[in-house]
């Protein structure tokens, strides 16, 4: 499995899936440039940009700059994860939602098809809200009116459920998670813009050399550290008995055991207390009210308020997520079923007992460090002064997130190929040797 990057290339169903990745994420980027008719897009970036601090800023965040573009792609992606992040919530709390959830296939399905369904809602809802958005600049949009509300509406659900669809050609034909994959192109698309902007200004001499070496170690310092803590997992031993199969063959009991990600909520608590956060930003921009404004002023990124609420909302959402999204007690049944145990636990409620004791335990350094990583681009803004290339918590943690899994899918896809060449070696070569028998 030595030089397996070269080895992409020799494989014809590897090579096949990257080029039809490839193409669909170029569809997308395209899409992404296209702009809903009617506008002044001189004026609406010019009156956009005194919004990059409240939610409308993250957002185009994760839509590659669309929402200030107001392409035909501005919802993006955003719509069906929205959705998808409403039904593990609702499996909570509605007993249907979560036996569709554990039906298998079926239930699947008819998720899936709920999820869609729910995206459509969203999407036009969003779109109308957006288009209300834009015909509050002055002076963006040409002729505003219900032509222009119409005709955006309709151009920005027809995109946000064509990015869906490409998103799932990606996930069915393609390499890796689609929905994942077209967030990630998003987000470093505007890498270089960033890493050129931060080059002018030390070619100018507005930043000193060790300000820049600074910045660069401390970038690939922080990438590493995600990359092992997203990588980080508490592994709870698991006895497999052995058992009597087929005519009264015995089988061995085995070893095996359970991985509990340090981080297993990824990057959702960031984008829950972010969204929490510059709420009072958001709405200050859009009224004239003291107290808003007043709410405003402390809750921006230079005061411990800001620092402590934050990491506060993101210590809760982690155990908030992680709770949702992992159940001990199903664990432990599905453990019990198999026949698994943990040694010198019982089965049944003490095991599920035991797997919620540690998890609760991993996930406090897991909400620490997401906390450390989501406040860490303010602070070396405060550090080096720099605004032109900032590595946000949440961007770096998706980017390196679906990186890992994207590259994990291609060396699986190698490793399935090379044991069926193995095979194949095998079975020629008994062939061979029959012949002379």
């Amino acid at each position: 499995m030595d030089n397996w990057i070269g080895k992409l290339w020799r494989s014809p169903e590897v090579r096949e899936k990257l080029t039809f990745t490839v193409f669909i994420l170029l569809i997308y980027r395209i899409g992404a440039h296209i702009t809903v008719p009617g506008l002044d897009v001189g004026v609406l970036r010019e009156q956009f940009g005194q919004l990059q601090d409240t939610l409308f800023g993250v957002y185009d965040m994760f839509v590659g700059g669309g929402l200030s573009r107001a392409t035909i792609f501005a919802l993006g992606i955003m719509p069906y994860i929205s959705a998808s992040i409403m039904f593990q919530l609702l499996a909570a709390v509605f007993p249907t939602v979560e036996k569709l959830q554990k039906e298998g296939e079926e239930g699947r399905k008819k998720l899936t098809q709920w999820t869609r369904y729910t995206t459509v809602g969203l999407s036009l809802m969003q779109a109308y809200g957006y288009s209300a958005f834009l015909q509050s600049f002055q002076g963006a949009v040409r002729s505003p009116g219900f032509g222009f509300t119409f005709t955006t509406v309709t151009a920005l659900t027809v995109g946000a459920v064509f990015v869906m669809w490409l998103g799932e050609q990606i996930t069915e034909r393609g390499v890796g998670n689609g929905m994942s994959l077209l967030i990630f192109f998003s987000i470093i698309e505007g890498f270089p813009r960033e890493m050129a902007g931060t080059w002018e200004l030390f070619r100018l001499g507005q930043i000193g050399v060790f300000s820049l070496a600074a910045l660069i170690g401390t970038f690939i310092f922080v990438t590493g550290a995600v990359v092992a803590m997203t990588m980080a997992a508490r592994k709870i031993p698991v006895q497999i008995p052995r058992k009597v199969v087929g005519r009264g063959r015995i089988q061995e009991g085995q070893k095996s055991f359970v991985p509990l990600r340090v981080n297993s909520a990824g990057v959702m608590p960031i984008i829950f207390a972010q969204s929490f956060i510059i709420v009072p930003g958001t709405l200050a921009a859009f009224s004239s009210i003291s107290w808003l404004q007043g709410m405003a002023d402390i809750f921006q990124p230079n005061n411990w308020i800001y620092y402590t609420t934050y990491s506060v909302l993101i210590l809760f959402f982690t155990y908030f997520y992680t709770a949702i999204i992992f159940n001990p007690v199903d664990l432990a049944e599905n453990l019990k079923k198999q026949g698994a145990f943990v040694p010198g636990v019982k089965p049944g409620a003490r095991t599920a007992e035991y797997i919620d004791r540690i998890l609760t335990r991993i996930t406090l350094p897991g909400s620490i460090y997401l906390a450390l990583v989501a406040l860490l681009p303010f602070w070396i803004f405060d550090i080096f002064g720099i605004t032109t290339f900032i590595f946000g918590g949440t961007s770096l943690l998706i980017v390196v997130g679906v990186g890992l899994d994207t590259v994990q899918q291609l060396q699986q896809m190698l490793m399935v190929r090379h044991y069926d060449g193995f095979m194949k070696k095998g079975r020629v070569k008994m062939r061979g040797r029959q012949r002379y028998m």
